[in-house]
């Protein structure tokens, strides 16, 4: 072959060859680098992934405790919880803050301030009617008494009433707020009066008894318990057939509704009530030795205040312990009992006896009503307090500058 020819058929060869796409070319080499990272990703993830669950695994079980261990149980007691003090009778019980420690208590706010008495002049209960009576209390005036009501807005009103004072002296039952708040009943010689706050109506209801001393609501019904030393009565205000005879009780003040507290030593027992008289709903062994003030109820627990027996439990020198007791009628929730012990004497007395301030008397205390269904107020010397049955605390309410107060619903504003 000559060399000339050589040439023209190259270029023949070459022509009859397709001609190479450099765009898909381009695209085709593109996706196959973007497979290839995305794999080394993936990879470099796991890798990752695995690295951190090993090292957990190992501070894990290398990581020192420094003496700190999580609890087996979840506590369930809320915030300020105090655990009681041990047992009395099977109940749980607290010790009370001591005599002299109310003012530094922690206080709950309420309608009636850091300090209950009434004002000068309040303006008449017909100009300002009250829709929830928060406490009721007594001016005296000579030897007759005037009532003045405290409402949930924190504002007095005065009723336009003289009332005369009872056997036992002023004539206002710690009970005589109906739970409605809007009736109050007042015992008096021979009679009942009952004030409808929004209205100020005034009606005077006759017993045949002048000894009454004692008046206890029905709950929610407008039906009340009044009794005297010997008798007790179920007036029904406004009813055509307002008073009954009730089945009477020794102790007025245990005339109460639903239940009653009653009873010493080994005879104390939990009664409730109906339209006749009352039931025994269970024995209690109580180291009761005389009750005190009324019982008052909330759903399931009674609450009253008892002088107790002696107590191993609590030390006293000159008095005995008086006990806040709230009792259950039913299995599912616990009764809880609060102690008032004496106050240790920061100087003894020249004879070497106590203080006589350190001495808690007879009848300095009784339970004034529930301000809601785990908080009970009751009242020590000079002092309301709030004792609340889900933490054991006990707060200071308002300081006592009145002899007699009975609280309504209207307290909690």
């Amino acid at each position: 072959m000559r060399r000339e020819d050589v040439r023209p058929l190259l270029e023949r060869a070459v022509g009859e060859l397709p001609e190479p796409d450099l765009a898909d070319s381009a695209w085709t080499g593109g996706l196959a680098i973007r497979r290839k990272r995305r794999r080394s990703q993936v990879l470099v993830a796991a890798l990752v992934v695995l690295v951190l669950l090993v090292g957990g695994v190992l501070v894990a079980v290398k990581r020192p405790s420094f003496g700190l261990h999580p609890p087996d149980v979840v506590p369930t007691h809320p915030p300020g919880y105090v655990p009681p003090a041990g047992q009395i009778a099977g109940m749980d019980f607290w010790i009370a803050p001591q005599g002299g420690s109310e003012p530094y208590l922690n206080r709950m706010i309420t309608p009636m301030g850091g300090e209950l008495d009434y004002p000068d002049n309040p303006p008449p209960l017909t100009e300002r009617p009250i829709d929830q009576v928060a406490a009721v209390v007594l001016a005296r005036n000579g030897d007759r008494f005037r009532p003045l009501l405290l409402a949930s807005t924190s504002r007095w009103s005065e009723v336009d009433l003289d009332l005369a004072p009872i056997a036992t002296g002023a004539p206002l039952s710690a009970g005589s707020v109906a739970l409605s708040g809007r009736l109050v009943a007042f015992p008096q010689p021979g009679a009942v009066v009952v004030v409808e706050t929004t209205t100020a109506a005034v009606r005077r209801i006759p017993l045949p008894d002048q000894d009454i001393r004692s008046v206890s609501w029905f709950g929610d019904r407008e039906l009340m318990l009044v009794s005297s030393g010997r008798r007790t009565y179920r007036v029904a205000p406004g009813a055509a057939e307002e008073v009954r005879d009730f089945q009477a009780s020794v102790d007025p003040d245990a005339a109460t509704a639903p239940y009653r507290l009653d009873g010493i030593t080994s005879q104390v027992v939990l009664m409730r009530s109906n339209l006749r008289g009352w039931t025994a709903q269970s024995p209690l062994q109580l180291p009761v030795q005389r009750w005190t003030g009324q019982t008052f109820s909330d759903g399931n627990l009674a609450a009253r205040t008892f002088v107790s027996d002696v107590l191993p439990q609590v030390q006293t020198v000159a008095s005995r312990p008086q006990v806040v007791a709230a009792v259950s009628a039913v299995d599912s929730r616990p009764s809880r009992l609060l102690v008032l012990g004496e106050t240790p004497a920061a100087t003894p007395a020249p004879t070497g006896g106590p203080v006589p301030d350190a001495v808690r008397e007879r009848g300095c205390c009784a339970v004034l009503g529930w301000y809601d269904n785990d908080t009970l107020l009751f009242k020590v010397t000079g002092w309301m307090l709030a004792w609340s049955l889900e933490t054991g605390q006990v707060r200071r309410v308002a300081e006592l500058k009145v002899p007699a107060v009975a609280v309504g619903p209207g307290l909690r504003g």
